[in-house]
C-alpha cells in the first residue's frame, strides 16, 4: 500500500511572514523574492518522508525543486500543477467568498485520486478543515503564516497519518 501523500505550500508555511528571530531562518533572494528558509524544516520535512509520500502544493509549482528544495536539503519531489488549472466535471463546488482560498481544492483532489493525504498550507478555507475533522483519510493541516511550519504540526502529522477509508463488505459488494 503506498504512503499517504503530504501536500506542501511554501509561502506561510516552510516561508514564514515574521518568525521568531532564534528560529534559525536564513534570507534567500530566489526569483527576485525575499524568502526566509530554515534547514530545520527540511530535516523535518525527511523525517516526515519515511511515513509520506512528500508533494509540492505551492504556486512556486516546479520552481520549488530548483529553488527551494536545494535550500533546506530535500530532493526534487513531484508537484501539483495550478497554473492553467481548468475545472474538471465533478470537481468540488466553491462558494464564491471562497474562490481565493480554496482554488488549490480540486486540483489536490484530482492529484490524490482517492488515496489519502495531508495538506499543509497557510491558506485552508475553514469550512474544509472542519468538513475534514471526522474523515480518516485526510487532514487539513492550517498554519499560522507568521511563525510558519512548527514542530507540533510534524508531530501530528507523524501521530496520526490520514489512512484509507473503511470499506464495508455487503454480500459481495463493497461500500465505502
Amino acid at each position: 500500500m503506498p504512503k499517504p501523500l503530504l501536500f506542501l505550500d511554501v509561502d506561510g508555511v516552510l516561508n514564514p511572514v515574521c518568525p521568531h528571530p532564534d528560529a534559525g531562518f536564513d534570507t534567500h533572494t530566489l526569483l527576485g523574492y525575499s524568502v526566509l528558509l530554515s534547514a530545520r524544516h527540511g530535516a523535518w520535512l525527511r523525517e516526515l518522508s519515511a511515513t509520506y509520500e512528500l508533494v509540492w502544493a505551492t504556486t512556486w509549482e516546479e520552481h520549488a525543486n530548483t529553488h527551494i528544495a536545494p535550500a533546506i536539503g530535500l530532493p526534487p519531489l513531484p508537484f501539483v500543477r495550478f497554473t492553467g488549472y481548468v475545472p474538471q466535471p465533478g470537481d468540488p463546488r466553491v462558494p464564491l467568498m471562497q474562490l481565493f482560498s480554496a482554488r488549490k481544492w480540486a486540483p489536490l483532489l484530482r492529484y490524490a485520486d482517492g488515496r489519502p493525504f495531508a495538506w499543509v498550507d497557510d491558506v485552508i478555507p475553514s469550512r474544509l478543515v472542519r468538513g475534514s475533522l471526522w474523515r480518516r483519510d485526510r487532514v487539513l493541516m492550517p498554519v499560522d503564516p507568521g511563525q510558519g511550519l512548527e514542530r507540533r504540526h510534524v508531530d501530528r502529522l507523524l501521530a496520526r497519518p490520514p489512512r484509507a477509508q473503511a470499506r464495508l463488505t455487503i454480500k459481495g459488494s463493497a461500500a465505502s
